[in-house]
């Protein structure tokens, strides 16, 4: 079974884009969406949920009134100002359970809260894993995790071999979690001083956990010069360019129509995310 995660430094490359028109080039996938803080996979795939559950990711501390002695230790303690006049803020609260060490006659307590929800779901292209963590929320790395591991048993149930997977974008926690396991990580980046900046962020952490990076050059003519940049960065540290995208507005409009853009258009830009996805095909010795 191949993982193929699409990546990138920061939001807004087009990642999810090109995310959406591989799904409707692949065959035989699992489509797992793990940009579980803002997840938009969905509206372009237009998943049919099969299933829903919710995942419970943190704590919260929850305070008995009736043992409470109003020592007032707890707010003493709270270095999050969550308690005030003896009450927890449960937005406030960051479940770190000081409060709960620091009672004297064990009043308060950490209980589970409901974070988020996890789905399942068919789409035309394939099985979909995603969810959707509530804003606010911390644990986005344990959500990409269980969104992970329900497409990997959805694969094996269904005798897939192939999980494309839209990763966060960034390099923290969720990035961590998505790219574990992956046998390749398609880098989406733009040529502009902050697309180069991130992409040599996003490089490092590949590189870090021994994932195959390969780079893809999103709009690429908006920028020659910064282009040509990244193209030589990936050179010199032996990275392959699976292939470049221009900049064209038949993006927008199959956005808008919510189509992927290979199906929306039998425009060059179709042409040019096929070539990357044959590309990558051939890095991972994928066969349908």
């Amino acid at each position: 079974m191949k993982q193929i995660v699409v990546i990138s430094g920061k939001g807004g490359t087009g990642k999810t884009t090109i995310v959406a028109s591989l799904a409707a080039l692949a065959k035989n996938i699992v489509i797992a969406d793990c940009d579980v803080d803002a997840p938009d996979l969905h509206l372009i795939l237009k998943p049919n949920i099969k299933e829903t559950r919710e995942f419970r990711g943190s704590k919260t501390a929850t305070k008995d009134d009736s043992k409470c002695i109003k020592c007032r230790r707890c707010e003493e303690v709270c270095r999050f100002n969550a308690i005030k006049n003896l009450s927890i803020n449960s937005f406030s609260c960051e479940g770190c359970g000081a409060c709960v060490f620091i009672c004297p006659v064990n009043a308060i307590e950490l209980k589970e809260k409901i974070s988020g929800y996890v789905y399942v779901s068919e789409t035309k292209y394939g099985w979909m894993s995603h969810a959707k963590l509530n804003p606010g929320e911390e644990a986005s790395g344990k959500l990409v995790a269980v969104v992970k591991e329900n497409a990997k048993k959805i694969a094996e149930k269904e005798n897939k071999n192939l999980i494309l997977i839209d990763g966060s974008p960034g390099i923290g926690c969720p990035v961590i979690a998505s790219l574990s396991g992956a046998d390749i990580a398609l880098i989406v980046t733009e040529p502009t001083m902050s697309g180069i900046h991130d992409l040599k962020r996003i490089l490092s952490v590949a590189e870090h956990f021994n994932i195959k990076p390969v780079v893809c050059v999103n709009k690429y003519n908006i920028n020659l010069e910064n282009s040509n940049e990244i193209i030589n960065i990936c050179r010199k540290n032996g990275i392959e360019v699976a292939g470049k995208i221009s900049f064209n507005p038949v993006v927008t409009e199959a956005m808008v129509a919510g189509i992927p853009v290979v199906q929306f258009s039998d425009d060059e830009i179709s042409y040019e995310i096929k070539h990357i996805w044959e590309n990558i095909k051939i890095l991972i010795e994928y066969e349908t």
